[in-house]
């Protein structure tokens, strides 16, 4: 076992490394781009620089709004910050392609340095995405989501009308043109999301779903993209074109994200609504909606199959004798014998407490008895104490019904006639015991 645990670290840590090491060469590779563009005097036109604006910031209320949706279900306020971060960040950002928009329609001359909104906007996203995720641990969930939603919503509203009032009197980003890395402002930024980055690769060691990942790559995106900004002599040059395009790929990598965890959740409740939680088996639900599928089937193919009732003998003894945990035990080891025991196409279910149903597709009474045995047979060789026991009852289609509830009424019929077989053979044993000993 300590092999083992030592493997999977081992596994862990160099996964690890190789994310690692993967985010150093992606870094590298935008701030080598960003200053072979500006050594070649590469230069965008203001409508593409405003096209990937626009893009960056529908994308950025696309994720909001289902990243609002989520917190609804699940009142995880990590997801709250981040959603107002990109919020704001997408209010900015629109208050800036607006004044852009409003100069190339005007044919008005263009501020060659970058706007005070990308730096305010990028600032304001990587602050609230590091304080997200250094705090999830110790962050409580939401008691009252919809008014936290108001709020952020409120946030994001005036910071909209401040931006808007503020951005055309604002002054640009302060450079220095006569060094190598322009505007030294954007390493605030950058050191934002390069710190969220390294708490995010911690977080893949503890979970490591799409989403996850997700978040890593965004905020690493958002590092390379404002150390490259920092090297733009101007608002349309190459380093610049390499920031907005790294940016609007951040946003587009976080709605993917956010969505598969969507999906991911979604499917998680599907199988919740349709599962037992102790057992894992399939739920009474789940074997109402079985059986009238597999009447259909069997009436199709005129082949007959099995409904089987299963009832744990004794378990109020040992609930009574051993406590409720074995109880709860002795009904997970018959799940997983019942699991183990099923083919593919059957269907294992629990019925209600201590009871439990099979269906067993094209199987008749000879297949259904056999099933039986060998449930009783794996119970009592689990190597597990106390020791069980089941009765069962069968019943057949077409024979015993025709119906999900004929058959089950025969099967429990079968089932009690089970039971009161043995316990009658049980009290003649005593009785002749008692004769014995006289």
């Amino acid at each position: 076992m300590r092999r083992w645990s030592n493997f999977v670290g081992s596994c862990r840590d160099r996964h690890s490394c190789l994310l690692l090491l993967a985010s150093v060469v992606l870094l590298s590779l935008l701030v080598g781009g960003a200053l072979w563009s500006r050594s070649l005097g590469v230069s965008s036109q203001p409508q593409t620089c405003l096209y990937l604006d626009i893009c960056g910031t529908l994308l950025s209320f696309f994720y909001t709004a289902n990243a609002l949706m989520r917190f609804r279900t699940t009142h995880d306020r990590t997801t709250l910050l981040i959603a107002a971060g990109f919020a704001l960040a997408g209010v900015l950002e629109m208050a800036g392609s607006f004044g852009v928009a409003e100069r190339i329609a005007a044919d008005s001359p263009i501020a060659s340095q970058v706007p005070a909104s990308w730096l305010a906007g990028g600032t304001l996203l990587g602050l609230f995405f590091l304080v997200a995720i250094a705090t999830e641990r110790w962050m409580p969930a939401s008691r009252q989501p919809g008014r936290e939603i108001a709020a952020v919503l409120l946030l994001v509203g005036v910071a909209g009308y401040l931006a808007s009032a503020i951005s055309p009197v604002a002054p640009a980003a302060p450079a220095q043109s006569a060094s190598l890395f322009v505007h030294p402002v954007e390493l605030i930024p950058a050191a934002l999301f390069l710190g969220a980055s390294f708490l995010c690769l911690r977080r893949l060691r503890r979970s490591a779903r799409a989403y996850d990942y997700a978040l890593f790559a965004v905020a690493l995106l958002n590092a390379g993209s404002h150390a490259s900004a920092g090297f733009s002599l101007g608002f349309f040059d190459g380093p610049f074109f390499v920031a907005e395009t790294c940016k609007t790929l951040s946003y587009g990598v976080m709605l993917i994200g956010a969505m598969l965890e969507q999906e991911r959740l979604f499917e998680q409740a599907q199988a919740q609504a349709i599962c037992d939680s102790l057992t894992g088996l399939a739920n009474y639900r789940r074997l109402l909606s079985v059986l009238p599928a597999e009447l259909d089937r069997a009436r199709r193919s005129e082949k007959p199959f099995s409904v089987v009732l299963l009832d744990m003998d004794g378990l109020k003894a040992i609930n009574d004798e051993f406590g409720h945990l074995t109880g709860s035990r002795a009904l997970v080891r018959l799940g997983s014998v019942l699991r183990m025991n099923s083919r593919a196409i059957d269907t294992a279910a629990r019925y209600g407490g201590d009871e439990f149903a099979l269906v067993l597709p094209e199987a008749g009474l000879e297949i259904a008895t056999r099933v039986v045995e060998r449930i009783r047979e794996r119970l009592q060789r689990d190597g597990e104490m106390p020791r069980l026991s089941v009765s069962a009852g069968i019943a057949i289609f077409p024979q015993d019904g025709a119906t999900p509830d004929e058959l089950l009424a025969a099967a429990d019929r079968s089932l009690y006639g089970m039971k009161n077989r043995r316990s009658a053979a049980g009290h003649l044993q005593s009785i002749a015991r008692i004769a014995a000993c006289l």
